[in-house]
């Protein structure tokens, strides 16, 4: 179930999902969290994640299982989400039993965690378009919908949930452009500020965008308060603020040493190699030497205004001051002075917005370059020329034995660092063509669901990985995939499977529990109801099953009750009127008119709400209206065989029979096992006295269902009618044993036979 760990990989993982989180996308958050614990599955973070969007998701059972391991296997992380799970279960005596055991708990297992939680993130103009277009699409206005879904999916295409509600509106956007390959920023969003699709513009934001190995760089400017406020803005990745070396700065990193080599011990706790920290220029409390110290000194201002001049004729004389003190000579060159304080100390004390303070001059007056090497060169004697002739600036430079190059000894050049952070901005891009490719892979699968191009679901689920195909909401699909293929055996196994991994899944579960009634298994779908009323009582799908058991034990009222209770428990559930229409149609056509309706207000792409208004106009005779919300259905879901054999029986019963007929051929040729549409295919073959065709299907419609006395009844009608009276005396002995019900339409099938007989018999005497 688990992949090879890869640092970069999970760091993008996490903190996609933990921005997710904190945007309040919790659906777009289940389905990272989902991917990432289905890679690596041994990851107590992975768990920890999956568990909490599960959580924030309102699926607190399927959480508390994920979380509740063995005592020894736990780690403080565990217990802690334990707790939250059962505080929310009511579960409030377990929940205190966890905190405390945090407490007391003198050895917990540590967790595999190997970074800290990221800042909170803040919602930006793509978070509020997915929630616009959540709520326009309750609304029951989707052209809105769908450009708000589109708008947040061209700024940010990590949000999932704006690409499921496209699809759930029958919109496909271009998988290939939304999921292109790119690099991410802070946001997870693109790098380009204007979509050259829709030619919407984004905001640049405010905070540091992203660099290739996951951190930011912070734009270039003087203010000092801006500049120690940047360990507040949001980061993917921080260094261990507890680090002792940290503390002093007020920074998430120390300044006291190399930065290189400082960040990259600070990294090498995380499993990646931080790239170089951005030039601070301010921070230089520390015998670190700053951008100015690199460069060359600057103009210095004299301590004060009555400093004798030096003589310019090469007199040999010590510079003195004006009040009398008389000065000490400069010191040795490589020995600093204990009375001189430093530049960058100075430059500090002189006030944080001074101007001296922020002026960098990057190159220095000629004077004083040309003094410099002088200053290197001068002769350790106290009575040379070179050292009386040192300038003030010069004399209290900092020695240049205690200036710390960049490349200095021990420490890799910049070839090193160069290749370093090459080969990590390519580990990070490696990492977002992954994110992306498992973006591409499952969008397929997802909008041919939405199609309901279910061989193709299969084809792209297929192509997953192995650890990805055991995730619970794949198997769900397949599921989903092979009901509506009415492959009924195999869409079981799927859902099973679903329910081995995750027990307590509630999501999806509607569809299962239609599934065991095609199938007419009634225990397993008791079983079912009870244990989903048992695991969320709130939850409409639970009722749905409770609603779908009475149904099949024939008591309507019940049923009805139930689809009632889960259409109040969630008004937007399209399935539960839907159900509720199929249960009213025997009794009430009106009634069940109206549930099709307020379920289609729902979701107007539910087909099973238009094929049931299409069902009530063609018992009512309104075959021009059945056809229509036939072919809607029809529209939404192409692939459905009965549906079409539907549209084909309106068209057939308004005399259009070679309509019909292309209806039926298209039909079969979409499901060749259904037998209600070649059934139904046969009994128009029969209409258009086509007598060896019809006999075809009719004898491979034995085959399949041997037991359905109609089939067998038609079959001995085209043996009279093609004039083989011993077969269709023999089919209809069978049909008569095999339903005496039908003995009546036997009995009409045969006087009809005796009366064209006699009449044929009486057209040969008069000729």
């Amino acid at each position: 179930m688990a992949s090879r760990p890869n640092p970069h990989i999970d760091s993008r993982f996490k903190t996609t999902i933990w921005q997710l989180l904190d945007t309040e996308q919790h659906r777009s958050a289940l389905f990272f969290a989902e991917r990432y614990f289905c890679r690596d599955g041994e990851n107590h973070e992975a768990r920890h994640l999956y568990s909490t969007a599960l959580l924030k998701n309102g699926q607190t059972q399927s959480a508390l299982h994920l979380v509740n391991l063995a005592e020894e296997e736990q780690c403080q992380e565990c217990v802690e989400i334990y707790a939250k799970c059962c505080s929310t279960l009511g579960r409030f005596r377990a929940a205190r039993e966890a905190l405390e055991r945090i407490v007391t708990d003198p050895t917990p297992v540590a967790s595999s965690s190997s970074s800290i939680r990221p800042p909170i993130a803040i919602a930006d103009e793509s978070v509020f378009y997915c929630r616009a277009g959540v709520m326009a699409a309750k609304g029951n206005q989707p052209e809105r919908a769908i450009s708000n879904f589109e708008k947040a999916l061209n700024l940010n295409p990590l949000l999932w949930e704006a690409f499921e509600g496209l699809c759930s509106l029958g919109s496909f956007p271009n998988i290939d452009e939304v999921f292109a390959d790119r690099t991410l920023t802070k946001d997870g969003s693109k790098d380009d500020l204007t979509n050259s699709t829709t030619g919407v513009e984004r905001k640049p934001s405010p905070l540091p965008l992203a660099t290739g190995m996951g951190f930011f760089t912070p734009a270039a400017t003087n203010d000092v308060n801006q500049i120690r406020n940047f360990d507040q803005q949001s980061q993917p990745f921080r260094l261990n603020p507890e680090s002792s070396d940290s503390i002093q700065s007020g920074f998430g990193f120390s300044v006291e040493n190399s930065m290189t080599t400082r960040i990259g011990s600070n990294f090498r706790g995380l499993g990646v190699s931080g790239p170089p920290i951005p030039n601070l220029g301010l921070i230089a409390n520390s015998r670190t030497m700053s951008s100015v110290d690199e460069m060359g000194p600057a103009p210095k201002k004299h301590r004060t205004a009555s400093l004798a001049p030096i003589k310019a004729n090469g007199d040999k004389g010590k510079q003195t001051m004006n009040t009398g003190v008389t000065q000490k000579p400069p010191p040795r060159a490589g020995q600093p002075d204990a009375n001189t304080t430093r530049r960058s100390t100075r430059l500090l004390s002189s006030g944080v917005g001074g101007k001296e303070q922020t002026r960098t001059v990057k190159h220095p007056p000629t004077r004083d370059r040309s003094r410099r090497p002088n200053a290197r060169t001068r002769s350790r004697s106290h009575g040379s020329d070179n050292e009386d002739m040192l300038s003030p600036d010069t004399a209290h430079s900092p020695p240049t034995s205690s200036m710390h190059s960049p490349q200095s000894e021990g420490s890799p050049g910049p070839s090193t660092h160069a290749a370093q952070r090459a080969a990590e901005a390519m580990e990070w891009e490696a990492a977002d063509k992954y994110i992306f490719h498992l973006l591409r892979s499952h969008a397929i699968a997802y909008q041919h669901m939405a199609r309901y191009s279910c061989k193709e679901v299969i084809e792209a689920v297929e192509n997953l990985t192995p650890d990805m195909q055991k995730s619970t909401s794949i198997l769900s699909l397949v599921g989903r995939a092979y009901y509506e293929m009415v492959d009924y055996q195999k869409a079981e196994a799927a859902f099973k499977a679903a329910r081995t991994i995750d027990p307590y899944r509630v999501w999806d579960m509607e569809i299962y529990s239609t599934l065991l009634w095609h199938l007419q298994k009634n225990v397993k779908l008791s079983f079912l109801g009870q244990e989903l009323v048992s695991i969320d009582p709130q939850a409409p799908q639970a009722w749905i099953a409770i609603g779908n058991c009475f149904s099949l034990q024939k008591e309507r009222s019940q049923a009805l009750t139930c689809f009632r209770k889960a259409s109040n428990l969630d008004p937007t559930c399209a399935y539960a009127y839907t159900l509720s229409g199929h249960e009213s149609l025997e009794e009430d056509i009106d009634t069940a008119i109206g549930f099709f309706r307020t379920a289609i207000r729902a979701d107007p792409r539910h087909y099973n709400a238009w094929y049931g208004l299409g069902t009530c106009y063609l018992r009512m005779s309104k075959l021009r209206q059945a056809e229509y919300h036939y072919r809607r259905a029809s529209e939404i879901h192409p692939h459905n065989a009965v549906l079409k054999g539907c549209m084909a029986m309106a068209m057939e019963r308004r005399g259009q029979r070679e309509e019909a007929y292309q209806l039926y051929e298209e039909a079969v040729r979409l499901a060749p096992d259904n037998p209600l549409v070649r059934y139904r295919r046969a009994k128009i073959l029969i209409s258009m006295k086509r007598y060896d065709d019809a006999l075809e299907d009719l004898l491979r419609l034995r085959d399949i269902a041997p037991e359905e006395s109609n089939v067998v009844f038609q079959l001995a009608k085209v043996y009279r009618l093609m004039g083989s009276a011993v077969q269709s005396a023999l089919q209809l002995a069978t049909a008569r044993d095999m339903s005496p019900k039908s003995l009546g339409k036997i009995k009409r099938l045969v006087e009809t036979s005796q009366d064209e007989d006699g009449a044929r018999d009486g057209e040969m005497d008069e000729g």
